[in-house]
């Protein structure tokens, strides 16, 4: 089973604040964070993001942990590769 994981990282001198998401084996991808979103929607778009980027398919389910991090997996039968 895939899980990824997401964090927020708040505002420094030269970058503005952003989701990371990663997954094992290294893989990452950093967004902007989406104001337009709140809560669990903007995780779930860094989450998806790195989907995208390693055309990994399906619905995935999430939910908080208590360091304030997310963390998604994708439903039973969903399929995705790698």
């Amino acid at each position: 089973m895939k899980a990824i994981l997401t964090k927020y990282r708040g505002a420094t001198n030269s970058l503005g604040s952003r989701i990371i998401a990663t997954a094992e084996g290294g893989h990452r991808v950093t967004i902007p964070y989406p104001h337009e979103l709140s809560g669990e929607a903007v995780h779930a778009a860094a989450a998806l993001t790195l989907c995208k980027k390693l055309n990994w398919t399906g619905s995935l389910v999430g939910g908080g942990l208590p360091d304030g991090s997310y963390c998604f997996c994708f439903a039973d039968g969903d399929k995705h590769s790698n």
